[in-house]
């Protein structure tokens, strides 16, 4: 790297330049850092700005040079690799985080949290539990399996998750109504057409639930099997805005104003 100056009629701006070549081995320069004017310096510093300059250019070569140094590692062919110790980590998940956090789910699970006393990190649990259905669609207990592979272990053991699912499925419709009103940071949904579907899934069971979501109806597939119904609102674009899970022998009609009541009750609570 190195300083050029440009001459203006308030006096000389400084910058620090770096040359690089490209692939076919032509020269190219690049503007790394603008570090004002000649008189801005002066004050700023209190030195002759071309002494500063030079001092700060060679400053960030030594750093560069630093950071560009070979590395040597050296092996032991009759050392054995620790069995207890992991050696390499799933960090695909990370971009997730990101999403995760940006969406407030953190913060929605700290009330959750809250109002219902937990002992356990429902936070982790949640997290984990959509990473794997992203990342990794398996059972809750195989989920538990892939939450070790990580980068950061998980806070809590496979008895707990099972316990978080009657909370997760309690709060639903709080959960779903605190994402869509947090989603309008990403821009805001279009909701001047809106669409509703219903399906359904089967289980590999005989017998349907007493009082449960699994109970014989009109199977997309005609299996004669219990089955559960969903319904779900997207938007124009597909996104979705709302979803509610029906024991199989609802109508699928009678599922509509429900959820569109709770729609519309997110809109009130956004434009509020």
């Amino acid at each position: 790297m190195r300083i050029r100056t440009t001459k203006t009629k308030n006096g000389r701006l400084f910058y620090v330049i770096k040359t690089y070549y490209d692939s076919y081995g032509k020269e190219h320069s690049l503007t790394v850092e603008k570090l004002g004017n000649e008189n801005d310096i002066r004050q700023k510093y209190g030195m002759d700005p071309d002494v500063w300059a030079k001092e700060y250019v060679a400053k960030l070569n030594a750093e560069e040079k630093e950071q560009n140094q070979d590395i040597s590692l050296s092996f032991s062919q009759t050392k054995r690799i620790t069995k207890e110790h992991r050696y390499e980590f799933n960090i695909g998940y990370l971009f997730l985080q990101k999403l995760y956090h940006e969406l407030g789910l953190s913060k929605i699970s700290s009330q959750i949290s809250k109002r219902h006393g937990f002992e356990y990190d429902f936070d982790s649990i949640l997290s984990r539990l959509l990473y794997g259905r992203i990342l990794n669609p398996c059972s809750k207990r195989a989920t538990m399996g892939f939450s070790r592979t990580l980068l950061e272990e998980p806070a809590f053991d496979e008895r707990q998750i099972y316990r978080a699912l009657d909370i997760i499925s309690a709060e639903s419709d709080f959960i779903q109504q605190q994402l869509y009103q947090n989603s309008f940071a990403f821009g805001k949904q279009k909701t001047g057409v809106v669409y509703y579907d219903c399906t359904n899934f089967f289980f590999e069971i005989q017998q349907q639930d007493e009082d449960g979501l699994r109970k014989y109806g009109k199977s997309k597939e005609n299996r004669p099997l219990p089955i559960v119904e969903m319904g779900l609102f997207i938007d124009a674009e597909g996104i979705p805005l709302a979803v509610c899970i029906e024991p199989g022998n609802t109508n699928e009609q009678t599922t509509l104003k429900p959820i569109e009541k709770s729609f519309y009750l997110n809109s009130i609570c956004q434009n509020s």
